[in-house]
């Protein structure tokens, strides 16, 4: 890839790399021309592989990203295996089902601790660094439940909803100093995460009647928006939400 959208010379961190949208978000990063650290709690040597077979530096780094010291590790990690640090994906996430009056508090806050919590101290992490550099990207997911309630995910929603706003609130502050913070929202993605939908005939036929696409998006169609905004095509985007949802917010 060459122009505005490589990311020939560049360094990327994904969080929660192991599968699914952070693995093809990692693989998609590489794609594009970048060296990438993938992150997760479980095993990444699979996306590690994807890596190296496009001729791509990589670092396999693993730990548990709701510990408070662990984005500091990740950044210093990054920074001794692959030499810098210009893009992180803060994909790392969790999701708990059940009726808001039957969740319990340790539901309500092992996700907040993944969804929210540990996305700040990634963008903190990252973004001293970053600062002190006068350039980098750091790309948040958040959901289409960054807008919407959804139904039996009260958790989830609130801290999708809180990534777009921590989003903007550092990209004001960080934007004129040559970093951009921005979020990529994907909409019903086929991935385990998403299974008891796509399992339940009558929620599944619901989601898909609703997106004017006419189908569940694979974890491909997400990659490309979150290219662009780590590359230089996105260097005058800041504090951007990006809904990659086949027409579902337009419905």
């Amino acid at each position: 890839m060459s122009g505005p959208f490589s990311l020939e010379g560049r360094v990327a961190l994904v969080t929660g790399a192991s599968g699914g949208l952070g693995a093809a978000y990692a693989v998609g990063l590489a794609e594009a021309g970048a060296d990438v650290a993938a992150h997760d709690r479980s095993p990444v040597d699979a996306t590690c592989e994807r890596i190296r077979a496009l001729g791509r530096r990589t670092a396999a780094l693993r730990g548990d990203i709701t510990e408070p010291q662990a984005p500091d590790r990740l950044v210093r990690e990054t920074l001794q295996a692959l030499g810098a640090l210009d893009i992180v994906v803060n994909n790392a996430g969790t999701i708990r089902r059940s009726p808001a009056a039957e969740t319990s508090d340790e539901d309500w806050l092992a996700v907040l601790d993944v969804n929210l919590n540990a996305v700040f101290r990634m963008c903190r992490a990252a973004g001293r660094h970053m600062l002190a550099r006068g350039r980098g990207k750091i790309v948040n997911v958040a959901s289409l439940l960054a807008f919407q309630g959804g139904i039996l995910v009260p958790a989830y929603a609130a801290t999708k909803g809180g990534v777009a706003q921590l989003t903007k609130a550092l990209a004001n502050e960080w934007a004129g100093k040559g970093v951009n913070v921005n979020a990529i929202a994907p909409g019903y993605v086929r991935t385990d995460n998403t299974a008891p939908l796509q399992n339940d005939p009558v929620r599944s036929r619901a989601i898909v009647d609703r997106i004017p696409a006419g189908r569940w998006a694979e974890t491909s169609d997400i990659v490309g928006g979150v290219v662009f905004l780590c590359s230089p095509a996105s260097d005058y985007v800041h504090g951007h939400v990006l809904v990659v949802d086949g027409g579902w917010m337009g419905r």
